[in-house]
């Protein structure tokens, strides 16, 4: 996490600094990246990222998570509009991280990260779904369970699990393989109906 006089920085600064990050991320993965391009870019002494962040690594570590609680969020009003249709709600998150992310550095960004994906990496990502938080909480309360082949609340946790786990795994697939748009939604899609004549009740 970054060092408290980060968030002591005016609002405009941390954006500068943070953007300035996003760039360097967005040219290299986490081992290649340089805090030489990062300050430079930024246009602050060397010494000043330190007073900010203990290293590169605790940057881009939170840049993954703010990152992460951006798409949380995006999914629980995709949970909303789709009357709590988990794999429906999914479905329009990877299409919108995939196709309609308009942020090209974060594009890159989050291509260098699929591209060296670590466990702890994956955590982050996988970490929208986190029992021990009140986003989980309110994500259960829109999930319509009625739906569903499940016995308690705690089951919809196990459902979001594979979910997610999915999704990560297509988007890594998607770069590694240079796929296309068009083949990752596809190969997703397959997926995510599979997943759904599993867990919804027959009608």
């Amino acid at each position: 996490m970054p060092k408290q006089t980060f968030f002591n920085l005016p609002e405009r600064k941390r954006q500068n600094l943070i953007k300035s990050a996003e760039k360097e991320f967005a040219r290299a993965p986490l081992a290649e990246a340089s805090i030489a391009n990062i300050v430079k870019e930024a246009c602050i002494p060397r010494g000043s990222f330190y007073q900010y962040f203990q290293d590169k690594e605790d940057v881009y570590f939170y840049l993954l998570n703010e990152q992460t609680k951006e798409r949380r969020d995006f999914f629980v009003s995709k949970l909303e509009k789709h009357d709590g249709d988990i794999i429906d709600a999914m479905a329009e998150v990877y299409h919108e991280f995939l196709v309609e992310l308009p942020d090209e550095e974060e594009r890159k960004f989050l291509k260098n990260a699929m591209l060296n994906v670590t466990h702890k990496m994956e955590n982050i990502f996988t970490s929208i779904f986190d029992t021990s938080n009140d986003h989980f909480k309110e994500m259960i309360a829109l999930v319509n369970k009625d739906r569903l082949n499940i016995k308690e609340d705690q089951e919809v946790f196990h459902i979001m699990q594979i979910v997610t786990a999915v999704a990560f795994r297509n988007f890594v697939e998607k770069y590694s393989r240079e796929l296309s748009d068009r083949e990752a939604i596809e190969n997703f899609t397959i997926e995510m109906n599979l997943i759904k004549n599993g867990i919804y009740k027959r009608e």
